[in-house]
């Protein structure tokens, strides 16, 4: 599948003058190959030229001696739907070297998709925007939130859905499979609607229905995404992969293998990582029970008046709690009713208020809901994933303003925090292979064959950082904090950060899949 927009013209010649050279950089391409140094000339958007520039007239020179020059990154999982409409600059993306972002993930995505990209298109955005579109998001189109297989006549409606969709411009299809509605999917539908985004060429994206041992088990879950890829022929990618909470700590080595031995058969499936051992969602999709969920917040907030059904609603909850991490690790990102309760722990709250934790959790539910940070993985199942030739870097995050909220850190420092500490400190990759994983990877993976990669004829986004001082400073206490070590981003041939700044050049585009 490739982008509708950027064909590669034909005829390039590098003997023309370049709008930017880029000087003595050690080239990492992002083909996961061997560095080396060499010049690179853009020219109206393109990379146009690679190799000794010193003889070529150049509007702007800039000197990448001891800096790295690498392919724009693309964050193939962010959640940035409404939210870059509103923060199109998307700074705390741009900073960290992100040059295109991806949307629409964990079954959850604008709507209708053609109106809202045509939206974007006027907005003026900072780095380049793709988008899937959301099983969920379908079928509540259809279902609202009911709790039940779709008749024949549901499920035609959903495919037409999601065939009016991938026209209009979807790379893929997602599900949040742990989260209502999705969760009340079985796999055969999902299959269906998975066949439909597969004649687009599209991928299928999946936040798989458990990460733990709250359903079905992970390992379950993993199969499952799985045979939607054999059933459906189509590319299967999971979302930010891990093993969430202590009882399947150690399963990512059983995971890896059945997802090899897939691959092995002929299934194209691969997955995205952040490089955090806390998780970050809803209050609600993180400790109540799906079942509980049907119908919406005021089908929830009837049962919570029923006391036989609160009790089991409790203790439900108050077993999924403990497996994220228990309440001292379980603290509030974001509580629109009261931002003092941000950054603050679930178990302090409870405290505060004379309650049990669960009970205090089913108060900041009925006020409106939060969202939370909860550690609840093992730093030995991350760095495995790290590992895998199949992962990609994502950061499950979004547009955020500076200042407002205490989100995770991963929203200001997922790119970095792998190029310091897993590359440059620990080793657990080459800087050769974590580019790729942050840039060819993840665009060829959605049909983007006109970026990822330093190669002349390409579309010329590029990051320049200074590999012996990147790193991230976003911290779960502080996490409103650019990182430091990017020197330049470029985003569609046009220089967006300077020196470690924002030049407020709104170059970006949004991206469509094959339509």
């Amino acid at each position: 599948m490739v982008a509708r927009p950027d064909a590669i013209p034909s005829g390039i010649s590098g003997q023309e003058p370049c709008d930017i050279v880029l000087e003595g950089g050690t080239i990492v391409d992002g083909t996961g190959g061997p560095s080396h140094h060499s010049d690179v000339g853009i020219r109206d958007g393109l990379i146009v030229r690679i190799g000794d520039l010193r003889a070529c007239h150049a509007t702007q020179r800039i000197n990448a001696s001891d800096l790295v020059v690498a392919p724009g990154f693309v964050d193939i999982h962010t959640h940035a739907d409404e939210e870059i409409e509103r923060i199109p600059l998307a700074q705390n993306y741009l900073q960290q070297g992100v040059t295109t972002m991806v949307g629409g993930n964990c079954g959850d995505s604008i709507y209708p998709v053609g109106e809202r990209l045509a939206s974007l298109e006027k907005v003026g955005l900072g780095v380049n925007f793709a988008m899937l579109v959301g099983h969920s998001t379908i079928r509540r189109q259809v279902m609202r939130m009911a709790d039940r297989a779709p008749t024949v006549n549901e499920l035609e409606k959903m495919k037409e859905l999601v065939a009016g969709a991938m026209g209009q411009g979807a790379v893929g299809i997602s599900t949040g499979l742990y989260y209502a509605p999705g969760s009340y999917a079985r796999t055969e539908e999902v299959i269906d609607l998975a066949r439909v985004a597969a004649r687009y060429g599209g991928i299928y994206a999946s936040h798989i229905r458990d990460e733990g041992d709250f359903s079905i088990g992970l390992v379950a879950a993993v199969k499952e995404v799985i045979e939607v890829g054999e059933k459906a022929v189509i590319a299967v990618h999971i979302s930010h992969l891990k093993a969430l909470g202590k009882p399947v700590w150690g399963k990512s080595t059983e995971v890896l293998d059945l997802l090899g031995q897939a691959r092995a058969r002929g299934v194209d499936v691969s997955f995205d990582q952040y490089p955090y051992v806390a998780s970050e969602t809803s209050l609600s999709g993180a400790v109540v029970p799906g079942w509980a969920r049907a119908g919406g917040a005021s089908k929830l907030k009837e049962r919570f008046e029923v006391r036989s059904t609160l009790e089991k609603i409790r203790s439900e909850m108050a077993l999924s709690i403990e497996k994220r991490g228990g309440a001292e690790k379980f603290f509030i990102a974001k509580f629109d009713p009261d931002s003092s309760l941000e950054g603050r722990h679930l178990e302090e709250i409870a405290k505060g208020t004379g309650k049990e934790p669960v009970d205090a959790a089913i108060d900041l539910l009925l006020a409106g809901g939060a969202d939370v940070v909860s550690f609840n993985m093992s730093d030995d199942d991350l760095m495995r994933i790290m590992q895998s030739s199949m992962g990609m870097v994502a950061s499950d995050g979004n547009a955020v303003e500076l200042g407002r909220g205490i989100p995770h850190p991963r929203y200001y420092g997922t790119f970095p925090r792998i190029l310091s500490r897993y590359v440059r400190e620990e080793a657990v990759l080459t800087l050769e292979e974590a580019v790729r994983k942050m840039t060819s990877g993840p665009a060829h993976r959605v049909g983007l064959l006109n970026r990822g990669l330093i190669k002349e004829g390409m579309i010329a986004d590029i990051t320049v950082f200074n590999p012996d001082t990147i790193r991230d400073l976003a911290t779960f206490e502080r996490p409103h904090q650019y990182p430091v070590g990017i020197d330049y981003v470029i985003v569609n041939g046009q220089v967006a950060v300077s020196e470690g700044k924002r030049t407020g050049v709104r170059q970006g585009r949004v991206l469509y899949g094959r339509r």
